[in-house]
């Protein structure tokens, strides 16, 4: 038998919040393209904290510079290291989900998926910000 404190919302009284509607649920390309947006958005954050960080280090270093960091040994910082490799870490999220994104949708849905306004004007093909 239930006791009153576990009965359902119903029983909760007219003043008591409601839970709120359920949404539809997204289709996968509109699902992809969320998440493509918040990528980008992941992405553009850690390059950011990556280009602060080696200026702080090398501060005449431009973004072409930091994407041969073995050109400048005062790069050869542990903290620099690890934000650059949080930055290729979300950068091999992206790839991985463009190919999952290309499987489920198919090529030309995939690419409306992922639409997006690219970084920095450039787009952003190829590895991390140290090899790309």
């Amino acid at each position: 038998m239930r006791s009153p404190d576990s009965a359902g919302a119903d029983a909760a009284g007219p003043g008591a919040p409601q839970s709120p509607a359920p949404r539809a649920p997204l289709s996968p390309a509109e699902l992809f393209h969320r998440v493509f947006e918040l990528l980008a958005a992941m992405e553009e954050a850690q390059r950011a904290k990556v280009v602060d960080l080696a200026r702080r280090l090398v501060p005449h270093l431009t973004a072409e510079d930091i994407r041969n960091p073995h050109d400048f040994p005062d790069l050869d910082d542990p903290d620099w290291h690890f934000e650059d490799g949080q930055l290729a870490g979300i950068e091999a999220v992206r790839f991985a989900l463009r190919g999952l994104a290309s499987d489920v949708l198919g090529d030309g849905e995939e690419r409306e998926a992922r639409a997006r306004p690219e970084i920095g004007g450039q787009p952003r093909e190829g590895g991390g910000a140290q090899g790309e």
